[in-house]
């Protein structure tokens, strides 16, 4: 496959878990998807960047993202399923790296590199992988390595941007 056509692929794989990614920045706020309440080892299970709105807000956009791409590229190459699972899967990784972060004793919004640049795109590709395992062509091991080679400096500039307009606290 030649190497741009590889990349488009890769970015329209992904986009819906981008947006999905991106939009508890501008959309979140209100209960904290742990409640405040701490895990077994006497941590807060996500802390307090991570809300119900921002989940759902973030999911709803992903999979409008997701359906619009089954619009402009077809159901079949993009289907309905698609449009549900991959934003899901990219709040639930990204929820994960939250988690572990915590029991790593990283405050919220501090780094912990290459896991908060990648959580959310491992997220996604496992929930794909169901359906790339059924019939669909739109997951390739091709399309996954480009994601996790291209997705660290796309986070990295997007979250710089995200500082710079004054949505972030920190440039990562």
């Amino acid at each position: 496959m030649d190497v741009v056509l590889l990349i488009i692929e890769a970015l329209k794989f992904i986009f819906p878990a981008y947006c999905a990614n991106a939009t508890p920045v501008l959309a979140g706020g209100g209960t904290k998807m742990d409640f405040g309440k701490n895990f077994t080892d006497g941590k807060r299970i996500f802390g307090n960047n991570k809300t119900w709105r921002g989940f759902f807000f973030g999911w709803a956009v992903g999979f409008m993202v997701g359906i619009a791409e089954g619009f402009i590229f077809g159901f079949d190459n993009y289907p309905l399923l698609f449009s549900a699972l991959i934003p899901l899967g990219a709040l639930l990784g990204d929820l994960t790296g939250a988690f572990i972060k915590r029991r790593l004793n990283i405050v919220p919004g501090g780094l912990l590199p290459i896991v908060d640049q990648i959580d959310f795109v491992v997220g996604a590709v496992v929930f794909a992988l169901p359906l790339a395992l059924i019939s669909w062509q739109g997951l390739s091991w091709p399309v996954i390595a480009v994601v996790l080679l291209l997705t660290p400096p796309i986070h990295l500039l997007t979250n710089f941007i995200a500082y710079k307009l004054k949505l972030k606290k920190h440039p990562w």
